[in-house]
């Protein structure tokens, strides 16, 4: 198919030198269909979390359906609410995977996007408790918040 394209397109440029004219095929007019691409439907806020809700209280759900529920939910143009992050943090430590409690705290961080410095206070205040009761550290705590060969300016390189 390349080979073919090239070579439609070297005779066209062959015969433009010459000074002949090539006569373009006229292109059929081209329709834009527009459709939904699931035919899920739109589910309300109150919906939306009972269903998170369900999938991280479900006793049955194994490390599998809980990292599915969390990739589904980060996937989502929204910051989960406190209720969702509190019951994805019990579904971790029901399962005992405490890396992924970490990740799913850092994934929640990131989603507050430019507006971090408000909401993840706020979403911090909320879920401390939880975060007691577990024994999970937060990600201050443990000097994720800062790069791993982090220097403060003031302490200098090497000091």
């Amino acid at each position: 198919l390349a080979y073919t394209m090239f070579r439609a397109i070297a005779s066209s440029a062959k015969l433009l030198r010459l000074g002949v004219s090539v006569a373009r095929p006229s292109l059929p007019a081209v329709s834009v269909v527009s459709r939904q691409l699931s035919d899920a439907p739109k589910l309300s806020p109150a919906e939306f979390d009972a269903k998170y809700l369900a999938l991280f209280n479900n006793p049955q759900s194994d490390g599998w359906v809980i990292r599915k529920a969390m990739q589904d939910l980060y996937s989502e143009d929204l910051v989960p609410e406190p209720e969702l992050v509190t019951a994805a943090l019990k579904a971790c430590r029901r399962v005992n995977d405490y890396a992924l409690a970490v990740r799913f705290l850092e994934a929640t961080r990131f989603k507050c996007g430019t507006q971090e410095k408000v909401i993840w206070p706020w979403m911090m205040q909320q879920i401390k408790p939880t975060l007691a009761e577990l024994g999970i550290s937060s990600i201050d705590e443990m000097g994720y918040d800062k790069p791993e060969l982090y220097v403060h300016p003031e302490q200098g390189m090497f000091e």
